[in-house]
């Protein structure tokens, strides 16, 4: 039977877990993920896609861009957007964790909103026990999941839409800062050719938002295909996510490092 009590913290958690990870134009009763979570929660479709929309009407790039969601947000869907700006990623976890609990209590895994994305996430040696790396590359996935959605699975730099072809890009690597590696404005969304380049510092996004080529990809011998895919980024901005743009302190952080600025 439909519930009709108000949500607890639980349930807008789980909520918010599928939030971060459906675009914006998904957010809607016949999506298949917010039916699968109404059904966990013994709630209807509407009543998960509407909060799903109320939780959009708090999102400050959403609010920023002229949209607006239900207006019927709760004083707990707001001190939930609260502790996720002022510290992303435990409320990340935490509603990673709520969903995963919903998924076990009806006999799946707790991992089943990633598992068909698992394969397309690298390996980072990280933990010594299998159980401790199995949790690293469901974060990896998860984050990979929320900068596809963020970005319409789009290239950032080069416009491709090939989600095989695309690599969720952390702006400040994965392995230096601990505290913002599922942080979705911690990401570009770039081709692996892209992402490539990004990660050996060849290229770089300024906090304008707009892309510096180094030197090494400036020579006039360089082949075609190199000028034409990567030196001509030369100055263009990026194409911004429909929501969680890249921070610009993240985006200084790595053109410092590469000697951009």
């Amino acid at each position: 039977m439909p519930r009709s009590t108000d949500w607890t913290r639980n349930e807008t958690l789980a909520a918010f877990h599928i939030y971060l990870q459906l675009p914006f134009g998904q957010l809607h009763r016949n999506q298949p993920r917010i039916v699968q979570l109404s059904q966990w929660m013994g709630r209807t479709a509407s009543a998960v896609a509407m909060k799903l929309v109320n939780l959009a009407s708090l999102d400050p790039q959403i609010v920023a861009s002229g949209r607006r969601g239900m207006g019927n947000a709760s004083k707990l869907d707001q001190h939930i957007w609260n502790e996720f700006l002022a510290a992303n990623d435990p409320v990340v976890t935490e509603a990673a964790t709520s969903f995963g609990h919903y998924a076990e209590q009806n006999g799946l895994s707790p991992y089943v909103d990633v598992l068909d994305v698992l394969d397309e996430v690298p390996d980072i040696a990280e933990g010594k026990t299998t159980t401790a790396i199995v949790q690293v590359r469901v974060n990896q996935a998860r984050f990979r999941r929320a900068i596809l959605a963020s970005y319409n699975a789009t290239c950032c730099m080069s416009g491709l839409r090939v989600p095989k072809l695309l690599v969720a890009s952390h702006i400040v690597p994965w392995s230096m800062d601990t505290q913002n590696r599922l942080n979705p404005t911690n990401g570009l969304c770039l081709s692996a050719l892209h992402d490539r380049a990004y990660d050996q510092g060849l290229i770089t996004v300024l906090p304008d938002f707009t892309i510096r080529v180094g030197e090494a990809l400036r020579h006039a011998e360089l082949d075609p295909f190199a000028q034409t895919s990567l030196a001509q980024c030369q100055g263009q901005a990026i194409r911004l996510p429909e929501r969680f743009r890249p921070a610009p302190a993240f985006l200084e952080a790595h053109a410092r490092r590469f000697g951009f600025l």
